[in-house]
């Protein structure tokens, strides 16, 4: 193996990361500091304040009191008052920024979290959403006082109509993976509807994890379709079973290793020579907005994760949206309601579709996605949107071409082809076996170093794997500081591999053991 090299590293000055013993060695990415504030334990609400102490005081009753007996049933009241935190406003203020400095996240550092397009949301659209016609409207007003609202959700579909390149959309799935759910429904209600018995469902090796897991909650059998030594898939493998028990295909395109397949055409062939439907999963659409569309490959249904695309905020429990795309031979089963246009230019709620699988969640959809994905489909259009994918790709071949110049490579390779799409996988065996740190190791390590870790060990397919995608919302000046960071924890690892080994060191808790914590969560504290 070549030594890492260190021509190309260059330092930025006043950024340091941190060792075991506590000091400050090398320049490294921007973040990495902690302060001693920063690594005090941490104390619930419930431990601060005091009796009496209040950030709150209601002014007096001036309507009549009634008796609560009077308004609720017994059954339903508490045997004694809450125990409830007695704190001053400010107390209440520096309690949860305290414990919002102590996550990682995108307003603060880079998060190349591969297959999951965290790239960074526009605050016009914050402003948009907050909008008090958008966020009040309450779900149960009556369509015909929420025109606007029905207007935006039906030009959001049309618009998602043309990013696919299908003809009918349904907002209502509520993240990636529900959306992914009501592909498979429909292609259960398209087969049942023929008087067809389908109990198998194809994906391939490279899958993310919801797409097997979907397959099972809705009573299918998956069946894994091995991967080509190109990243793609093995045509044979899917022709071999492909068969009249196969109900759906289920795809990303490009796939989780970052690449494009080129026989994407003689796949939708095989699949719909035995009357399965090819289902794409929306994931990595951020790749190909504008430049090519699933409808026009041969897919029948697609799944949009608003949250990944099209900036809604991505994670932390929140609300996501996973519209879904469809054919004409699939329309009829789409979830109810639908957003549809009178020829008078009303809209309303379409519930009268005799086939459709029904509803998949109360109400219409999380609204507020909506109007952050939709804001950004106007800001951009369909040049901004073809511009975004561009720059997405462009980056990641950027940061590979990066890696490879500072030596990279020679620990981290490529796990498959030689360029890649919007994002790329690495495999970190060359690294375990001539440095001794592993891909955790290297995560961790890359805390401290003031940047969010890729994705890690997946694809499963590909050993020690490390999955990255900057996003096309990254500077140069970023890219390059993550190659460096990257470059210097592998020259770190080659003098003292028990550094990455026990990382990271900066951040508010160390390694967990995470198989514990998987097994036995402490989810509750009890109160004295």
């Amino acid at each position: 193996m070549s030594p890492i090299d260190e021509n190309h590293l260059h330092a930025d000055p006043g950024i340091e990361s941190h060792h075991p013993a506590g000091g400050a060695t090398g320049p490294v990415a921007a973040g990495a500091g902690a302060t001693p504030l920063q690594l005090q334990a941490a104390r619930t609400i419930f431990q601060k304040g005091a009796p009496g102490r209040r950030a709150f005081v209601c002014p007096e009753l001036d309507v009549p009191a009634v008796d609560v007996s009077e308004l609720l049933p017994e059954r339903f009241r508490r045997a004694r008052a809450p125990r409830l935190p007695e704190v001053s406003e400010p107390e209440i203020v520096r309690h949860y920024v305290g414990i919002s400095k102590r996550n990682f996240d995108l307003d603060s550092g880079f998060y190349p979290l591969g297959s999951c397009t965290m790239k960074h949301n526009p605050r016009l659209h914050e402003r948009v959403a907050a909008l008090p016609g958008h966020a009040r409207l309450h779900p149960l007003q009556d369509p015909e006082r929420a025109q606007g609202a029905l207007e935006l959700m039906w030009r959001l579909q049309s618009a998602l109509s043309e990013i696919s390149g299908l003809p009918h959309v349904s907002l209502q799935p509520s993240a990636g993976s529900h959306g992914e759910l009501a592909g498979v429904l429909l292609t259960r209600a398209y087969h049942e509807d023929r008087g067809e018995t389908r109990h198998k469902v194809l994906t391939p090796d490279t899958a993310h994890g919801t797409n097997p897991a979907t397959v099972t909650m809705a009573g299918f059998e998956v069946v894994k379709v091995a991967t080509n030594p190109d990243g793609g898939v093995d045509v044979e493998d899917l022709r071999a079973k492909a068969d009249g028990d196969v109900a759906c295909l289920m795809l990303t395109n490009p796939n989780t290793l970052g690449l494009f397949d080129p026989n994407i055409a003689e796949i939708a062939e095989i699949v719909h020579a035995v009357g399965a439907t090819l289902y794409y999963d929306g994931a990595n659409l951020n790749a190909v907005m504008g430049l090519s569309r699933p409808g026009d490959m041969g897919f029948d249904i697609v799944h949009f994760n608003l949250h990944k695309s099209f900036t809604q905020p991505h994670g932390g429990g929140g609300p996501g949206s996973g519209p879904i795309a469809v054919s004409e031979r699939i329309a009829p089963f789409l979830p109810v309601p639908v957003v549809a246009r009178h020829e008078d230019g009303t809209f309303e709620l379409d519930h009268d579709r005799e086939k459709s699988i029904g509803r998949l969640r109360g109400f219409h959809g999380n609204y507020g996605c909506f109007v952050r994905s939709y804001a950004y489909i106007c800001s951009l259009g369909g040049d901004g949107l073809k511009e975004a994918s561009e720059a997405a790709v462009l980056n990641a071949n950027y940061l590979l071409a990066r890696l490879k110049e500072h030596g990279v490579a020679e620990y981290l390779p490529l796990a498959y082809g030689e360029l890649c799409m919007h994002e790329f996988v690495l495999s970190g065996g060359p690294m375990k076996r001539e440095l001794q740190i592993k891909t955790l190791d290297l995560a961790k390590r890359l805390l401290d170093f003031g940047f969010h870790p890729p994705t890690v060990y997946f694809p499963l397919l590909v050993d020690e794997a490390l999955m990255v995608e900057p996003t096309e919302t990254e500077t140069k000046e970023t890219l390059d500081a993550f190659a460096d960071a990257i470059a210097a924890i592998l020259r770190e690892a080659a003098e003292d591999p028990e550094i990455a080994r026990a990382a990271p060191y900066s951040t508010p808790v160390r390694r967990l053991d995470e198989v514990a914590a998987a097994k036995h969560p402490v989810i509750r504290e009890a109160l004295a």
